[in-house]
């Protein structure tokens, strides 16, 4: 069974398999109301957004989905709001069918707008029921993107059986709606010769203004498929495009779980990054990325090797983490990346908190980049926090790290089991300039980064901010992100 049926169909479809499973006490499910007057929600505070949501987790309730029940996001700024189109899913519920919208003029402040669809599309249901199948009913991984006037919305539409799935766009003249079906892009069947599977599109646009879509979730890796720009459809009606992205063999056995793409293009660095989610939700969700010349490929990973290759690759710059004091969270994958603009790039997914792995928060992170050129992303979500002056004797103090080691901890090459937190540890930058009293462990701050250097070889490139720390509801706190000299992902905050 397809991996992304193997958790949506318990979390997008029907929520209550899955509380129903759970060892965990939770609360008894609800179901959709939609008959009752929606409650509003109340005045902004930032110390009022929760890890779970119980309390509001009705459908009356959905106006107070603001940061809540977001699951796959996909964010782009359309003028003055940033807009949030995700999976139809929620704690505790059944489903409506529509893909749900949020806008935010901050990343932080959010308002629930609505629906893309109130029913199932018409041409993506055809394809899947013309295939002897039965589309679930919740449409999935949307992707949302603006072509001079025109906004387009694809979406990913399956069925339980495996690789019976759709990806199919729809138009506006808002990115509010109304939207119209528009056509299939491309589908996948269990008799397909190519194994790959229709779900969880994103669409790049080239300096040239060629398109391509790439898609794909478990079976075969991440495909590429080549659009025609004027439509947004595939360029060769029946085109399934070519595999981009691939994970390692263990044992003799391809690991599939891979999907969940996101491409962009830095013009700055002109490069193309391709980011990638690996393993299930409810393990060790993470996100990984490559980059390269062309948005054709090949994309490389952090030692140069083709993404295409049967390894796993890194960096990885984003998995299930927990701080101390707090329960985690894991689910951290599927990302979206966009820009405000500006050049500032951010990094939007869902977050499901380590207590109860059914609620799934949005959560929005600042990316930077280390000199070399790799994306990172801050270990603490954002909260528009103002980025005054740093000088180097407010770096000396005591700090959380969190490491990133899967990859080099357990190999991360045979499927898992459980999220395997990757916990906080506390290490102390000594004013002197030394690492936790060590005089062969040092620290040295050229703004923005701290560089730190081990005597047994390790060293790290931080670029350091002030940023919200959200575990303990303090507004503001120094951070700090980067890459050790092996590619490894770093984190850290000053206590």
């Amino acid at each position: 069974m397809m991996k992304k049926a193997k958790y949506l169909l318990a979390t997008a479809a029907l929520a209550i398999v899955m509380l129903s499973c759970s060892k965990k006490e939770t609360p008894a499910p609800a179901k959709t109301d939609t008959t009752t007057t929606p409650v509003p929600p109340a005045a902004f505070d930032i110390n009022s957004i929760t890890d779970t949501y119980a309390d509001i987790s009705a459908f009356t309730y959905y106006p107070k989905w603001t940061v809540y029940n977001v699951h796959d996001p996909s964010i782009k700024k359309f003028g003055d709001y940033y807009y949030c189109y995700s999976t139809d899913v929620g704690f505790g519920i059944d489903v409506r069918s529509g893909l749900q919208i949020r806008r935010s003029k901050d990343l932080v402040q959010w308002e629930f707008v609505g629906w893309v669809f109130s029913t199932l599309p018409a041409q993506g249901s055809a394809y899947i029921t013309g295939k002897g199948g039965t589309p679930f009913n919740s449409l999935w991984a949307p992707y949302v993107m603006n072509v001079g006037s025109e906004y387009r919305l694809y979406y990913s539409l399956s069925s339980a059986v495996a690789r019976l799935s759709v990806i199919g766009m729809a138009t506006a003249t808002s990115p509010e709606g109304p939207w119209t079906e528009k056509g299939v892009v491309v589908t996948s069947a269990n008799d397909a010769s190519i194994q790959t599977n229709a779900i969880d599109p994103t669409v790049v646009t080239t300096t040239a203004g060629e398109q391509y879509m790439y898609y794909g979730s478990a079976w075969d890796g991440i495909y590429i498929l080549k659009l025609d720009a004027s439509t947004g459809l595939a360029a060769s009606p029946g085109d399934k495009g070519k595999r981009i992205a691939n994970r390692g063999f263990t044992g003799g056995k391809y690991n599939g779980n891979i999907e969940g793409a996101e491409v962009i293009y830095n013009p700055d660095l002109k490069k193309y990054f391709l980011f990638i989610s690996y393993d299930w939700l409810q393990t060790k969700y993470n996100v990984r990325v490559g980059r390269g010349d062309s948005p054709t490929g090949p994309f490389y990973d952090y030692n140069g090797v083709d993404i295409n290759t049967n390894v796993d690759h890194g960096p990885m710059v984003l998995a299930p983490y927990q701080f101390n004091g707090h329960g985690g969270w894991q689910g951290t994958a599927h990302c979206a990346v966009f820009d405000d603009g500006s050049g500032q790039y951010f990094m939007a997914h869902q977050g499901r908190p380590g207590v109860n792995s059914y609620f799934m928060d949005l959560h929005v992170r600042k990316i930077s980049w280390t000199p070399d050129g790799w994306p990172v992303v801050s270990p603490e979500r954002y909260a528009n926090v103002a980025q005054t002056a740093i000088a180097s004797a407010d770096i000396a103090g005591t700090y959380e790290k969190i490491t990133l080691g899967y990859h080099v901890v357990v190999g991360y090459g045979t499927e898992q089991t459980n999220p395997d937190f990757q916990v906080a540890t506390t290490f102390k930058l000594d004013a002197a300039g030394t690492i936790d009293g060590n005089a062969t462990d040092t620290w040295t701050y050229a703004s923005p980064y701290i560089t730190l250097k081990y005597a047994a070889g390790a060293t790290y490139k931080l670029k350091v901010e002030r940023e919200r720390d959200w575990e303990n509801k303090v507004a503001s706190t120094l951070i700090f992100t980067g890459l050790d000299n092996a590619g490894i992902a770093v984190w850290g905050k000053k206590k």
